[in-house]
């Protein structure tokens, strides 16, 4: 058998402080091809929330202030507002759960084709404007609409329902909105499942189940932690969904900043809740992010 034989100096010092300074020469430059387009997107994310934080600090007259502050933190209204967001999202992830995740597992079971047709169908609401779904299902939810006339016309209910204008109907158009982008990461994360993990759990007798809940979902962790802190996340600052299906009986942080400056023209309250939902929007995704790290870390089965 022959051998490789490799220079007496290949691994010395000499050579990997070489290796590293070339190294650190191919970043320096990668980073100076990119600097000027993270230059501009810097700026264009950083300067409107300066702007933001500044603009909560100044009553209507223009002097600094904290009385916006106290006004939102003294009112039991803006306890309701956080309830009432957090709740969305928290339904939200929940039902986009619990439809995503048999959906990712049979698109991830399916062969290449008919996953890639199934995938079509699961990316069609993404091809719509959110505008036009929301009206869309104000269409079939509202009381003459055809959820009702199918509910009546069977039978079930004697009365057409209140499925919008209210806390029901702005969750079905939020999960409508965000099931797709949930179940992309989560697909991806049980594709890359090596199928012999699969194969050894059944044949050491494990059931479906056992194995679905010690192989599959703690092999796609990760996955499920992504998607869950889009959906999450994404949700805190929904607007046009709440608006419209809501009927101005459910009202998030997004539209409540909406009313203070439509309707009293008060930047001062409508930045201050701003930055409130930054903090918060920082909050949630900080925790899920350590949650994801946790899982990662947390070997398959234990």
């Amino acid at each position: 058998m022959s051998h490789i034989s490799l220079p007496a100096g290949a691994f010395s010092g000499e050579s990997r402080t070489a290796l590293a300074r070339e190294a650190r020469r191919e970043r320096t430059l990668f980073l100076g091809l990119a600097l000027p387009a993270l230059l501009i997107v810097g700026l264009c994310a950083l300067l409107p929330v300066l702007w933001i934080v500044r603009q909560s600090f100044l009553s209507i007259g223009g002097d600094v202030t904290f009385a916006n502050y106290e006004r939102l933190f003294g009112s039991s209204l803006t306890l309701a507002t956080f309830e009432t967001t957090l709740l969305l999202s928290a339904a939200t992830l929940a039902l986009c759960m619990l439809l995503g995740l048999p959906l990712a597992l049979v698109l991830a079971a399916a062969s290449p084709r008919t996953a890639n047709r199934l995938l079509i169908l699961v990316m069609l609401p993404l091809w719509t404007s959110i505008l036009v779904r929301t009206y869309g299902w104000l269409v079939i939810l509202g009381r003459d609409g055809l959820a009702n006339d199918v509910l009546v016309g069977s039978g079930l209910v004697d009365a057409p329902l209140a499925l919008v204008y209210n806390f029901t109907g702005t969750l079905v158009g939020m999960v409508h909105f965000m099931l797709p982008l949930f179940v992309l990461p989560v697909y991806a994360a049980f594709r890359d499942i090596d199928r012999n993990a699969i194969r050894a759990s059944a044949s050491l007798g494990a059931s479906f189940w056992r194995t679905l809940r010690s192989v599959v979902l703690p092999l796609a962790s990760g996955g499920i932690a992504s998607g869950s802190m889009i959906v999450f996340v994404y949700t805190l600052g929904f607007f046009i969904t709440p608006a419209i299906l809501g009927g101005g009986r459910v009202t998030p942080i997004a539209i409540r900043i909406e009313r203070n400056l439509s309707t009293f023209q008060d930047w001062g309250a409508a930045s201050a809740l701003g930055v409130l939902l930054l903090l918060l929007v920082a909050i949630v995704a900080t925790a899920l992010s350590g949650v994801r790290r946790l899982l990662r870390r947390q070997p398959a089965g234990a």
